[in-house]
């Protein structure tokens, strides 16, 4: 990948233009949501160009499924550190 074949990132970005017309006509406050999963997507680059997938849209997917799996742990570990305040206030 890099001299004969299109990189990772360079693909994404492709797929990022190509759904700039939907972004666009998407409400203002949801716009950035859509530019966040494309973050997500150039978060594990690293990743997705050492898989080398014949189908760019796969590793990006699962990419931003990652990301939204850290996040959700990071939430359901910071709810359960919060319960444990509450329960310990109440006790």
């Amino acid at each position: 990948m890099g001299r004969t074949n299109p990189t990772y990132r360079d693909r994404l970005e492709e797929i990022e233009a190509e759904f700039e017309p939907y972004r666009r006509a998407l409400r203002a406050s949801e716009q950035p949501h859509v530019e966040r999963l494309f973050e997500h997507g150039r978060t594990y680059a690293h990743a997705a160009g050492y898989l080398n997938h014949p189908n760019p849209e796969i590793p990006f997917l699962v990419s931003v499924l990652l990301a939204h799996e850290r996040e959700l742990a990071a939430l359901t570990e910071r709810v359960a550190q919060l319960e444990e305040v509450d329960d310990g206030a109440d006790g």
